[in-house]
């Protein structure tokens, strides 16, 4: 499984940033900066190769009505805050193209460090939690979410 974070130039100055420690713990983890006039091409080639999805709450109803995590080996997270994260969707065709990932999660976020949290939103690494828990892989996971504990506490 490969992991990218499309991330928010800001969201790399900021010490509550949560997508640093997705890519410090779980192995196969890319950061990408998003850039709104140039596409990395490294992300294109990812999402041209197929077998990718987006871990996002909006998109297209379509595809993510049937599509689960199983159906996928790389999954694109938008790294930011929920602002920047809409309008990073928004911005960019070539995220609208890809199906969208949606996981079914029942607690809320322990996430405390940012005002304006979506009501039922998750942070970077609390997606990745539940998209590794998702796909079986329980060690990288709680080893993950060790240190989310540990970051917000």
């Amino acid at each position: 499984m490969k992991l990218v974070l499309l991330t928010h130039s800001r969201e790399t100055q900021k010490a509550s940033n949560t997508g640093q420690l997705v890519h410090k713990h779980v192995a196969n983890t890319q950061i990408i900066i998003w850039q709104r006039t140039h596409p990395d091409p490294s992300l294109l080639e990812i999402i041209k190769a197929g077998n990718t999805a987006l871990l996002y709450p909006e998109g297209n109803e379509t595809h993510s009505s049937f599509m689960t995590p199983d159906d996928f080996e790389n999954f694109i997270l938008i790294d930011s805050t929920w602002q920047e994260a809409r309008k990073i969707y928004n911005r960019s065709p070539y995220l609208q193209q890809l199906p969208c990932i949606q996981l079914a999660v029942k607690q809320s976020s322990s996430y405390t460090l940012r005002r304006n949290q979506l009501e039922g939103g998750l942070c970077t690494a609390e997606c990745a939690i539940e998209l590794l828990r998702n796909k079986q892989l329980t060690e990288v996971a709680d080893k993950l979410e060790a240190a989310f504990v540990s970051f917000v506490n």
